[in-house]
């Protein structure tokens, strides 16, 4: 039950088949098999195992009336797991390629639910509305899948080439700007992958040092403001306490912070001051610092001071509401509204204290746990490694980017575009110590190459990359890296990898 075709439904909620035009079944996402069963599970199983009689003729008759007569959603009755039929709403789409007719049915189950609420679903308008929003949902993964991919390429390389750039060199200004544009275009992409899941993600986040976003954040925003006379100031808890949180969130938060500080101080006539600190709480008791109320227990604090010209004392109650903004186009009056929703989300607290003329200061609170957190300086040559890397992916962009990240810092780098070639090369060289496969990929997919690997070479590290959202409760105990990343996300990925 294979297929070179691309199936973007692989990690849909909901089942969906690709039938070719014989009505054999040439590939079923994971939902499609739990849904209908072992019927999926032969080499090459047909439409008609899990048809109905019902459905008025076989399966190639049905879709010959479709063809005559095409919609976008019908109800159809289908044979199920446990042996049950089951009536569902399937939407159905035809393409040609290779000349090869094919077609794809998403099939839409109907969970338990009142009276009023079948009632609804059942109502032609409640249905088109609901194929509508999933496909619209699907076409927004589809794209932030596709624009991660080509994110991941512009910040690998450009990151790569800063790396190497001597400080002064005069087009280093220029593409740090396109790195930061990159960046928010990930940002983006992420929104929008986010915001298409049916779920949450539900990852288990490691404890982590948040020191090491902090200063990642203030080293890519000191070079944008050399031009105005700010003066930075660092001061970073050796001994930070851990906490969890998302880190490509976490530097959002940051970052949107600290533009806003570099604005307020550039607006004043003399010097302008810039401050971060980190530091450990405890606290014995309930505690409220303006809108943020904390619960007894450890956090990590992290306070970013500035000397601008401050929030007038009537506006500051209203800095968290989205698409409120004292500034000029433009701006979307999104940013702080976004950070308060990221720290509340981590179960953390931000409280903004400032008054005209005299600077603002801002405090995100994180839950964190007493174990400590040792700020690790680490330098490019700590990035360094002599270990055989394969890196599989179905994009060539993506392959020439990792081959040369990695054989600039000792790697030797073997690269497949295809799940076959990858377990081809792997029989031929006993030296790779790390698979980095993608998810999404036609033919066989990373999950299925893991599971491969895992049979053939099972002391092989693995570690996973997509640009969608990470689908919870599906290889978990895989180490994962979200598309896009930079050169430095990358290199210290593998080097975790390697050394757990």
């Amino acid at each position: 039950m294979k297929s070179d075709i691309l199936f973007p439904f692989e990690n849909a909620g909901w089942p969906a088949l690709l039938i070719d035009s014989d009505c054999g079944i040439c590939r079923a996402n994971p939902a499609a098999g739990r849904f209908l069963g072992s019927p999926l599970e032969g080499p090459s199983p047909r439409l008609a195992a899990v048809w109905s009689p019902e459905n008025g003729g076989t399966p190639e008759q049905f879709l010959a009336r479709w063809e005559r007569s095409p919609g976008p959603s019908i109800r159809l009755k289908f044979r199920v797991k446990g042996g049950n039929t089951l009536s569902c709403p399937v939407a159905i789409c035809g393409f040609t390629r290779d000349q090869q007719k094919y077609y794809v049915l998403q099939l839409l189950p109907e969970p338990p639910a009142a009276a009023e609420t079948a009632a609804v679903q059942n109502s032609e308008g409640g249905l088109a509305q609901k194929q509508k929003l999933e496909c619209a949902l699907q076409l927004a993964r589809t794209v932030a899948l596709d624009f991660n991919n080509a994110l991941t390429s512009i910040l690998g390389h450009t990151s790569l080439v800063l790396g190497e750039m001597e400080p002064e060199h005069p087009w280093r200004s220029a593409l740090l700007e396109v790195e930061r544009s990159a960046a928010k275009a990930a940002e983006i992409a992420n929104d929008l992958g986010t915001f298409s899941r049916k779920d949450k993600d539900e990852r288990a986040q490691a404890p982590g040092n948040l020191n090491l976003v902090v200063q990642r954040t203030v080293d890519a925003l000191q070079p944008t403001s050399q031009s105005s006379t700010v003066q930075w100031q660092l001061q970073l808890e050796p001994e930070l306490f851990a906490a969890k949180f998302d880190e490509a969130k976490m530097q959002q938060v940051f970052l949107k912070i600290l533009e806003n500080a570099i604005e307020a101080v550039q607006e004043l006539k003399g010097a302008g001051r810039i401050s971060v600190q980190t530091r450990n709480l405890d606290l014995a008791e309930p505690t409220q610092d303006r809108m943020a109320q904390l619960a007894p227990g450890a956090y990590v604090c992290v306070e970013l001071n500035d000397n601008g010209s401050g929030i007038p004392q009537d506006t500051l109650p209203r800095i968290f509401e989205p698409f409120f903004t004292t500034k000029s186009t433009p701006h979307r009056g999104l940013g702080l509204a976004w950070v308060y929703g990221i720290i509340t989300n981590h179960g953390g607290g931000v409280a903004v204290s400032s008054r005209p003329g005299s600077g603002t200061s801002v405090r995100v609170y994180l839950p964190a746990e007493k174990q400590l957190v040792r700020l690790n300086g680490a330098s490019t040559r700590d990035l360094n490694g002599t270990q055989t890397v394969l890196v599989v992916d179905d994009e060539e962009m993506l392959l020439k980017m990792g081959r040369r990240i990695l054989s600039a810092y000792g790697y030797r780098v073997l690269t497949a575009d295809s799940g076959q070639k990858a377990l081809d090369l792997l029989a031929g060289d006993e030296d790779v110590q790390l698979v980095i496969t993608d998810l999404v990929m036609p033919a066989m997919s990373g999950r299925e190459l893991v599971e491969h690997i895992r049979l053939v070479r099972p002391g092989t590290r693995i570690l996973c990359t997509s640009g969608y959202v990470w689908p919870s409760g599906q290889v978990n105990d895989v180490p994962y890296l979200q598309k896009p990343y930079t050169t430095q996300d990358l290199l210290l990925k593998v080097k975790q990898v390697l050394a757990d």
